[in-house]
Order: structure tokens, then C-alpha cells, then sequence
């Protein structure tokens, strides 16, 4: 069974840290409370058949670092000694990674709960805000990403603790509001029925809703694709292309409004990934702002919300990163999620 929950974790040094997605699979290994992490290379999940050979092939192989723990960030929910990956077929075992790799610590976190300790993590260097007021420094903060999938988490502050609230926020509904929605909607590919903010605000979503606009209009596709759907939309090539991207950052602005009364977010919503960072352009040109901001009664209120774009590489890591050197400063739950040697 997992070791049972800590007061005080101390986690033993060299520590692995990793942000395992579905698609990419990033890596660093931390020797110290005060050196930076030794970055490797991404790694492609689709290129090694489980984790354990990833890192050893890709990591372990190429250092003569032997790492004494792991702080391990997953797309997907931890339940359990197998941790099945959302959006890829690698499963994750931590007693077994220990007995192959030497690790006598493992914690396994959800991906955007890393996401979440980020916020915190970086500087404003790494931060284009988009709109709104001054964050509060130990407000409530939220953040969420488009990319293989729609990852979602909270933190708050309390007893000088961040608390990360780790969640299934992409999955919940999104519907149709104005006249242009209800010509779209009928066209979008569906779950048993439903559409979820996942299905609209992620990669594959993006091809989604381009394709429920081309039909909506009778027009044939012309991209496949998502970076090509939004090349065309930023460049204004394409009036469908830039018509799908209008519309994705107004249901991003949607979500991400609602999510921000959710959780109170004085501190302010981040929005983190491959895809926001790209689109920046677009999202500064008044469509996400004005949905986040449209949400009578209280829109006063959200007006003053800042929205911020993490723009590092790696937020997710400098997260991770951060809890390994001082697990005190953050409230992270880890019965059930860490397993020790011993």
C-alpha cells in the first residue's frame, strides 16, 4: 500500500522530477535545495513503450546521477499502486520504478496540481497578463490549459500554506449561448451525448469546432490540423481559421470566468500550455476578455480579476521543482500518493 500521509516530508536529495502528459514527457533532476534542475531533453511518450524505460533511456542513461527520490506530475487521476495516464498508454508503477531504478521515494501528483504549485513558483518574467486588476498575493488562484486534453486545478492560501486542488474541471459541460453557438453546437462531435469543455477547449477540440463551423456554414474543410488552424486564424489567411479562433477564446473566456468565480480568484487565473502561449495574439484582442468578463451579477467583480498567460516552457516543473525543495510550503495531500522504501 502507499505510505501513509507526513506532517513534516523531507524528501531526500537527488530528487527526479518529471510532468508526465499525454503527447510530451518532461524531465529534470534536482541535486540540491539551492542548484537549479538538470534539464533533459522532452521526451515523447509514443516513443518508449512504458515510463520506466523512458527514464532509463532517457535520463538515467545519460547522467551519473543517481536520484534518491521522484516527484512525479501525471495527467491523470492517482488511485492506487497502477496509475493509468489519461491521454496515453503508459501506466505508472511506483513500486516497481523503485525496485528497477533504486528510488526509495515516490510521490505521484496529478498533472495540474503541478500546474497549480507553479503559479507561485514563477516570476513575472514568465507572466503576460491579459486584463483585470493587481493580483492579490495570497488570494485564490486558478489555473487551467489547453492542450492534449483540458487540465484544471485551484490553490488556495491558508495557515501560510498553498494548497493545491487538484480536479476534473476540464469535463465540465459547455453549451451554446449566442445565435452563432446555435448554429455550431449541433455539428460538434459529442460524448454519449454531451459536450465538455474538453471536447471544444483543447487540441483536438480546436479541429472540432473548426469542422462544426465549416459545416454550419456548408463550407469543406481545409485544415486537419491544429497548429495549421491557428497559423491560418492569427495570420487572418483563412476566414474560418480566424473565426475558430474568435470563438475558442470566447469559450475559453467563458470557462475561465466561471472558474475564477468558482474559486474566488483574487490572486488571479492562469492559463498555461503550448496552446495558450501560442495564441497569445488573440487572446489580447477582446474576445477571451469579454467573455470572462460577462458574467451578470457579478461582473463588476471579475472585471478586477487578472488573467495571466504562463509563459515558461517548463511552468510545470518550476513547480514541481519547488515543492521538492520545501514540501512545507505547500499543503500537498500525499496518503495514498507517495510510496517509501523501507
Amino acid at each position: 500500500m502507499p505510505y501513509p500521509n507526513d506532517q513534516d516530508m523531507v524528501l531526500e536529495f537527488p530528487i527526479l522530477i518529471g510532468d508526465i502528459g499525454g503527447t510530451n514527457a518532461r524531465f529534470a533532476i534536482v541535486v540540491d535545495s539551492y542548484a537549479e534542475p538538470r534539464e533533459f531533453p522532452v521526451v515523447q511518450t509514443a516513443d518508449y513503450e512504458t515510463i520506466d524505460e523512458a527514464i532509463q533511456t532517457a535520463i538515467l542513461d545519460h547522467t551519473n546521477i543517481l536520484p534518491r527520490s521522484a516527484v512525479l506530475a501525471v495527467a491523470g487521476p492517482v488511485d492506487g499502486d497502477e496509475i493509468d495516464l489519461t491521454n496515453c498508454d503508459w501506466v505508472v508503477r511506483p513500486r516497481q520504478m523503485m525496485e528497477k531504478m533504486g528510488i526509495r521515494d515516490v510521490v505521484v501528483l496529478n498533472d495540474f496540481e503541478a500546474q497549480a504549485l507553479a503559479v507561485v513558483a514563477l516570476g513575472e518574467e514568465h507572466l503576460e497578463q491579459i486584463g483585470g486588476g493587481e493580483a492579490e498575493t495570497t488570494g485564490s488562484r486558478v489555473v487551467l490549459g489547453p492542450g492534449t486534453g483540458l487540465g484544471v486545478a485551484g490553490l488556495v492560501h491558508a495557515r501560510r500554506t498553498w494548497i493545491p486542488v487538484p480536479g476534473e474541471g476540464g469535463h465540465v459541460d459547455l453549451g451554446p449561448r449566442t445565435e452563432r453557438d446555435h448554429q455550431i453546437f449541433p455539428h460538434l462531435e459529442k460524448i454519449e451525448g454531451r459536450i465538455s469543455a474538453e471536447q471544444i477547449l483543447c487540441g483536438r477540440g480546436l479541429v472540432n469546432l473548426y469542422r462544426a463551423l465549416c459545416a454550419a456554414d456548408g463550407q469543406e474543410p481545409k485544415f486537419s490540423d491544429p497548429a495549421e488552424i491557428t497559423g491560418a486564424g492569427l495570420s487572418g489567411q483563412d476566414a474560418g481559421a480566424a473565426e475558430t479562433l474568435d470563438l475558442f477564446c470566447t469559450y475559453l473566456g467563458r470557462l475561465a470566468g466561471d472558474l475564477g468565480l468558482v474559486f474566488m480568484s483574487r490572486g488571479g487565473v492562469f492559463l498555461t500550455g503550448g496552446i495558450a502561449q501560442k495564441i497569445v495574439p488573440a487572446l489580447k484582442n477582446g474576445h477571451f476578455r469579454a467573455a470572462f468578463e460577462d458574467k451578470a451579477p457579478h461582473s463588476a467583480y471579475v472585471e478586477q480579476m487578472p488573467v495571466f498567460v504562463i509563459t515558461h516552457p517548463l511552468a510545470a516543473l518550476t513547480g514541481i521543482a519547488a515543492y521538492a525543495r520545501t514540501p512545507a510550503r505547500f499543503g500537498v495531500e500525499t496518503a495514498g500518493r507517495r510510496w517509501k522504501a523501507g
